[in-house]
């Protein structure tokens, strides 16, 4: 396709777009018909202008030491030392036009100890159809303080077009701990273009969990570095995907600093003719002995005309590590679904046992508590869903 440029309204960036096949990461996923000059620059809005939240928390009161603000309202000096600390325009096109902007973003700062016990919950909406939706996180966990946050991206209505494009940067201090949870429901007739970066200092600990339910087709990158001996990073990811949806994540596991750790596992589930791409690295810089690092990537496809690749890869300049990883595509068992029709139950009761199962498999990945019942309650009113068709 021939690469076309993005004008910011208001602005006097141009970038250019990827061009489809001919840059690394856009290897897989067609922008071809993507007209941005067809969409208004719009803000995003709040959770009351969503349809379909995908989890429900209550926030509680914060403690001294957390601050929860837009980012136009946040003080200067935080704004001014992290943002675009590990992301800016040079990164790719789509960063280019969050940066140039009309945007907008939240800011969660946790101060030096603090220990937010309660979920921190935070939500993006893109209210208007016809629109394009600049948004950015910012989480800063300062030194040995602890956090949980839990962020939603959403569509105001279920066939609304729309471009939604995100930006994210995960500080997570020496000591620290952050879990972080993005959950995106966006309408499927919506873009989604995403690029979020975490950096992990030494001896903090990252958990991530991505939940990719939305959408018509778009990319999403995300990118976890270790900076730090000590550091620790798990990455969870689902999709669940139906009708033409193209759901794409390009993840990284960099390992910068020695005696780090990274963990990572995605699962999709794909009906009709839906497809889906993960792409998945693994880096050990030179010097960053010791690393411990894995990654898998499994799909099951529950039409014959879904489709889904899994691509893992390694990058390896340290002599000292352990690396490795899985990668698998497969249809629903026919032996599993002959052994429970056996025991008396209906095919699409089987199907559903069986499905739920491979799921399962990424909750059991947390203990038993609000995180694990969230998101085994997101999955499984996704794949209700994607079932009743």
């Amino acid at each position: 396709m021939a690469s076309a440029d993005i004008e910011p309204r208001d602005h006097g960036a141009v970038a250019q777009l990827p061009t489809f096949r001919g840059r690394p990461g856009w290897e897989f996923t067609d922008i071809s018909g993507l007209d941005l000059a067809a969409y208004e620059r719009a803000l995003p809005g709040g959770l009351g202008e969503a349809v379909g939240p995908l989890f429900e928390i209550e926030q509680e009161p914060l403690p001294d030491g957390v601050l929860v603000c837009p980012l136009e309202e946040a003080p200067a000096e935080l704004i001014e030392r992290h943002l675009g600390s590990l992301l800016g325009p040079s990164d790719d096109a789509f960063v280019a036009l969050n940066e140039a902007g009309p945007r907008g973003g939240t800011l969660v700062h946790v101060a030096r100890g603090v220990d937010v016990r309660r979920p921190i919950s935070i939500a993006a909406v893109q209210a208007r159809a016809g629109t394009l939706v600049n948004h950015r996180t910012l989480v800063v966990v300062e030194e040995g303080a602890r956090a949980e946050v839990w962020e939603q991206l959403l569509s105001g209505a279920d066939e609304l077009d729309g471009v939604f494009n995100v930006v994210c940067e995960l500080i997570v201090s020496d000591a620290a701990q952050l879990r972080y949870v993005c959950g995106q429901g966006l309408s499927e007739r919506s873009w989604i273009f995403g690029a979020q970066r975490a950096q992990v200092g030494r001896d903090a600990r990252m958990d991530w969990v991505a939940l990719g339910f939305g959408s018509s087709r778009g990319h999403v990158r995300m990118e976890t570095r270790l900076v730090g001996q000590g550091a620790e990073a798990r990455v969870t990811g689902a999709y669940a995907s139906r009708g033409r949806q193209h759901i794409d994540f390009d993840t990284t596991q960099e390992h910068a600093a020695p005696n780090t750790t990274s963990d990572l596992a995605f699962r999709g589930v794909l009906a009709d003719r839906s497809t889906a791409v993960w792409k998945g690295n693994i880096i050990v810089d030179p010097g960053a002995q010791k690393t411990d690092a894995f990654q898998e990537s499994r799909n099951l496809l529950i039409s014959k005309r879904a489709h889904a690749d899994a691509i893992p890869g390694l990058e390896i300049q340290a002599n000292d590590v352990r690396c490795t990883h899985a990668a698998a595509v497969a249809q629903v068992d026919p032996e599993q679904l002959f052994y429970l029709r056996s025991h008396g139950l209906g095919e699409d009761d089987a199907k559903r046992l069986v499905i739920e199962g491979f799921l399962e498999a990424l909750v059991e990945r947390f203990p038993e508590g609000q995180v694990r019942d969230a998101l085994a309650l997101s999955i499984e009113r996704r794949l209700a869903l994607i079932l009743s068709d």
